[in-house]
């Protein structure tokens, strides 16, 4: 539920004329007020409130609607009760994807895959690369 205080920002927007729209812009970006309608300064405005309070999209949502990243590769997630083996060195290392996400390998919870992967080889690795997750994207 969104909380008072925003509701009552968003709200005032509404009431709000294009010269103190400008400056709440200016306020909450240090930007210079784009060229755009009072109407869609106004929305610009509240999603910037609600960003700041809420929280913005998700990474996945983000690489989504960037078109430079959206081709680069694609992470598939591993869902709760998947198992992925990957050999080092010799080595085959097998881990499980547990029901609350976390990564069971050695007998130990992991907080994510990456951490894993860098305990197996010692240098900073995506985990869903090292595991095999990540496939480059046909162009």
């Amino acid at each position: 539920m969104i909380e008072a205080a925003l509701e009552a920002q968003l709200a005032a927007l509404a009431t709000m004329s294009l010269a103190q729209l400008g400056n709440e812009w200016q306020r909450l970006t240090k930007a210079p007020l784009p060229r755009i309608s009072e109407s869609l300064l106004r929305m610009a405005i509240a999603c910037n409130l609600q960003v700041r309070k809420l929280g913005g999209l998700s990474r996945e949502a983000r690489r989504q609607l960037d078109p430079d990243k959206r081709s680069a590769s694609r992470t598939s997630r591993a869902a709760p009760g998947t198992r992925l083996a990957r050999e080092w060195q010799g080595t085959v290392h097998v881990v499980s994807i547990a029901e609350d996400g976390s990564v069971l390998w050695n007998d130990r919870h992991w907080r994510s895959l990456s951490e894993v992967a860098r305990a197996i080889t010692g240098t900073r690795w995506s985990g869903p690369a090292f595991f095999g997750l990540r496939a480059r994207a046909a162009r």
